[in-house]
């Protein structure tokens, strides 16, 4: 009758490790090692958010961010978004975590901010949610999903990605203009943000 070996032993055995070399873990271990790492990832992801108040967030950012934690906000590098949203881009450390809040609480006053559904495995969290914001400036109201996406290690974050919709945002500042547009051979051109 043919041995049956499980895949790591048989790789064990090919790299030339003894069976007696490999530390067995079952299934159940595995599981709850795994769950109890992505409720504690899950559970970093959340204490920031729930500190990110312009009082609180500095403080919440050197605790939970790790030194060279890498934060990506609305977009890898976009020049002229960047104008009208200046945290735009990809930035370093706990001070590109807590100046984003900062930021966002001058240019809206937030209105409502609701998380929808959260998922974690090991070290990555994913966030869903909405929130409805009004610009400090001209006034208008805007409503926008969101996608966090951030990966804990050793207790601190060490990326964040955050996803919104940027048209939305960048509208409730518009105070005049209109683009024409043309999406394809097959239509006409339009314009939008025509008052």
């Amino acid at each position: 009758m043919a041995q049956t070996r499980s895949f790591g032993a048989a790789v064990a055995l090919a790299a030339g490790m003894s069976l007696a070399s490999i530390s067995t873990v079952t299934p159940a271990q595995a599981q709850s090692t795994s769950e109890a790492q992505a409720a504690a990832s899950l559970s970093v992801v959340m204490e920031f958010l729930s500190n990110t108040g312009p009082d609180k967030v500095e403080a919440a950012a050197e605790r939970l961010v790790a030194p060279d934690a890498t934060y990506v906000s609305l977009n890898f590098d976009n020049p002229e978004l960047k104008k009208i949203l200046p945290w735009t881009g990809t930035n370093k450390g706990p001070k590109a975590y807590s100046s984003v809040f900062m930021q966002v609480g001058s240019y809206w006053k937030i209105e409502d901010f609701t998380i929808t559904d959260k998922i974690a495995a090991g070290e990555d969290v994913a966030i869903f949610g909405k929130f409805t914001y009004r610009s400090v400036a001209v006034g208008d109201v805007f409503t926008s999903p969101f996608a966090i996406l951030a990966k804990v290690r050793d207790g601190k974050m060490t990326y964040f990605q955050f996803m919104e919709d940027t048209y939305a945002s960048s509208s409730s500042f518009r105070q005049s203009g209109s683009w024409t547009v043309k999406t394809t051979k097959a239509k006409p051109s339009f314009s939008v943000g025509v008052e």
